[in-house]
């Protein structure tokens, strides 16, 4: 029996990665979506998704959407404004979150890029579009939440003529347990970008980071093989 199809949103943190490995066992990834947006880390998330991609054999096509640098909001994007870092973050603190989500909120940033992800899905004849979320930041992110999704697939019953839907597989999951998953699928850590910046290595220091570096030790693994 034919397997279902699906076009994965890449930005090749853990969430999407695993994401992007998971759907490569369960269903036919028929593309893997990278978007530049004139994010700080744009380079290594291209460069980490196309090798990532390019591991499994699926298609990567990148995506330039310009127009994002004229919301000159996030942190992400604006040049002169610093992203939350190190002191300022408190990954266990749900108030603090909340504060530091303001900084690198991006307007409708998972809005625009699951629309377009459902164009390119339906013109694929694909069935399904593949985010990567998970439960802690649904805390702060309500565009990351189970019922978000919901509301995606009732938009989409309406704007994709075959009716697509929204599929998740770590929605429900912490990081930790995200990480153990990759380890299950045989994905390279070490290959993935979660970074909001684009050194040489991950920073360490970013909300980001300092929630895949928790999760790793959670997971019984050595940071010092990722954070240099």
């Amino acid at each position: 029996m034919p397997k279902n199809k699906a076009v994965v949103l890449l930005s090749a943190g853990l969430d999407s990665s695993v994401n992007l490995y998971e759907a490569h066992q369960n269903l036919q990834v028929v593309m893997a979506l990278t978007f530049n947006y004139g994010q700080k880390a744009a380079e290594k998330e291209i460069s980490s998704a196309k090798y990532l991609a390019q591991n499994l054999n699926i298609p990567h096509k990148v995506v330039a959407l310009p127009f994002f640098l004229d919301f000159n909001r996030s942190s992400l994007l604006v040049a002169d404004e610093d992203i939350p870092s190190g002191s300022q973050i408190d990954i266990h603190n749900l108030k603090t979150s909340q504060a530091t989500a303001k900084s690198v909120w991006v307007p409708n940033r998972n809005g625009i890029f699951l629309n377009i992800a459902a164009g390119f899905a339906e013109a694929l004849n694909a069935q399904f579009v593949i985010p990567g979320f998970n439960a802690e930041e649904a805390m702060t992110f309500a565009d990351n939440t189970e019922d978000y999704m919901k509301a995606l697939d009732q938009s989409f019953s309406f704007s994709t003529a075959n009716q697509l839907k929204v599929k998740c597989y770590t929605s429900s999951l912490s990081k930790t347990e995200i990480v153990k998953r990759a380890l299950q699928l045989n994905m390279p850590l070490e290959k993935i970008w979660p970074c909001y910046l684009a050194g040489i290595n991950w920073c360490g220091q970013c909300e980001s980071c300092l929630r895949t570096k928790n999760a790793i030790n959670h997971a019984g693994l050595k940071t010092q093989l990722f954070f240099k």
